[in-house]
Formats: structure tokens, sequence, C-alpha cells
């Protein structure tokens, strides 16, 4: 963290004071990293405030230090309104200078219509109720403040062709979605390819995938499953997964050719069409 810096956020602030404590302590970032488990690349993603430690971390962080329990205390107030597997990963969004992502079946968080938002949460939710429903769909789309800024980040968006077919909240629903990201794109704002389904097996076609890259720190990795994600800062897992998105880039329409056809689509949607 640049000296000069001062934390704006809680987390800035919790991550402030976690570097202040190790420095104190004459540790560097290896050596707490060595005695709390985790990588030196973690130690530094949460003096920067782009991450949380887990509760066992902080314990772990309060005995290296000699801090009595301070670091896991204070994780208690800074609760997030994101499901825990996800929580970080909203945060590090809004400080990431490149975001590259690939759906493989949903459009992704940052890019949804409020229509399509709450289509997603009603359907896997049995017994859902309009205020829950409203309150979700607020905090899904204010993600996509991350698309206020002109330039940064800069956003990479990669779709198999099952994004684009699969008719959530219905047919006008999924035209005014598709259109969103086709204006994003035409715009510049986006980066955006599609795999059609003509390419086949692909390297990503077991999983979603976002990487994100920033000015201070290491890259990292996220992919999802059902009620669960994963975070990943090891050097050779990051570079795997980005390969791998290289690899199913390769196989992409061009911008124009998946501009396109997303344009199309929409107006089969709009229309009718299956």
């Amino acid at each position: 963290m640049d000296e000069t810096h001062s934390p704006r956020n809680p987390r800035e602030k919790y991550g402030e004071e976690l570097r202040l404590r190790r420095l104190a302590s004459k540790l560097t970032q290896e050596a707490l990293s060595e005695m709390v488990v985790c990588s030196s690349t973690l130690i530094s993603h949460f003096e920067a405030g782009r991450r949380l430690p887990r509760l066992e971390d902080a314990q772990r962080i309060d005995r290296a230090l000699g801090t009595d329990g301070f670091f896991a205390r204070w994780l208690e107030d800074l609760e997030t309104k994101y499901a825990d597997h996800f929580a970080s990963v909203a945060e590090l969004e809004q400080q990431a200078l490149c975001i590259r992502q690939f759906a493989l079946s949903l459009v992704p968080g940052i890019l949804q219509t409020p229509s399509y938002a709450r289509a997603l949460f009603c359907a896997y939710r049995p017994n859902h109720r309009p205020e829950e429903l409203d309150r979700d769909v607020v905090i899904r789309t204010e993600r996509a403040r991350v698309l206020d800024g002109p330039l940064n980040p800069v956003i990479w968006t990669l779709l198999d062709e099952a994004v684009l077919r699969r008719q959530v909240g219905g047919p006008l629903v999924m035209a005014e979605q598709l259109q969103r990201i086709a204006d994003l794109a035409e715009s510049g704002r986006l980066r955006l390819h599609v795999l059609p389904f003509g390419v086949g097996a692909h390297a990503l076609l077991e999983s979603l995938l976002t990487q994100m890259d920033f000015k201070d720190s290491a890259p990292l990795a996220y992919v999802e499953g059902l009620f669960t994600g994963h975070l990943m800062d090891d050097p050779a897992l990051v570079a795997g997964c980005r390969t791998a998105y290289d690899l199913a880039l390769s196989d992409a329409l061009s911008q124009q050719e998946s501009l396109a056809l997303v344009r199309a689509v929409a107006e089969e949607h709009e229309h009718g069409q299956q």
C-alpha cells in the first residue's frame, strides 16, 4: 500500500491496521503468511483491503502478532451483503484494472438487467417474498457501477452461445438483456466474444471463470458452482486459468461477429422465435 494513501473504507482500514501491526512485529508478508498458513499474496490482498481473512485466518493472525483476538473481533463489524463465497469477489470487482469473465449458461452478474436478475432469483427460491427479491435485485445490479468509469476496468466478456439462447424471464426479458450487452460492446465499454455451439468442446466448457488484474497486487481467478465458489491466488492455478481462457477465446467469434449474433438472437427472442 502506498505510504501516503489514507484508507477509504472499513476493509482498507482493517488492512492498513494489519500492515502496521505486522511491521511493528518486524515481520515480512512472507513470514506472516507462513505463520497464518496461507500465501504471501493473500496477506498482500488482506493489507490492501481487497480481501478479508476467514475467521480462522484472523485468529492465526492474532496469535502471530500477539493482538489478543483484535483482528478476529473486528471481522464482526465487516459483515457483507453478499454470500460468503462471493463477498470478496464483489469487492475485488470494484478495484480491478482488468476483468476477464467467461459465462457458460448465465449472463455475468455485473451485466444483468434488473428483470433478468429477478427471474434468476425466482427460479431457485421456492418461497420467495417480493421485498426479498427487491433487495437482492438492487444488490445484484449495484455491481454494475463498475461500468460507470469510462475506461477502467477493462472488461472482456466471453459467452457460450447457451447464454444467449436460454430464455431467462421470458423472451422480452432476454431481448432487453442481450440488447444491453450489445449496447455496451458497441459503445466500446465491453470487449465481447461468443463461443458458438459449432465449436463443440472448448477449454472452459466445465466452469464459469472470472480473472482480475490489479495495479499493485498479483492477479486472481474465481470459479463458481451451486452455493459455492473458489477464489484462487496460487500463481500456477491463476496462470492455468489464463491459459484456458486464452484457448477458449481463440475459438470464439470476432467482436463484430459476436455483436451481430447477440443482436440477431435478441431479435429472435423479441419476436418469439425459438
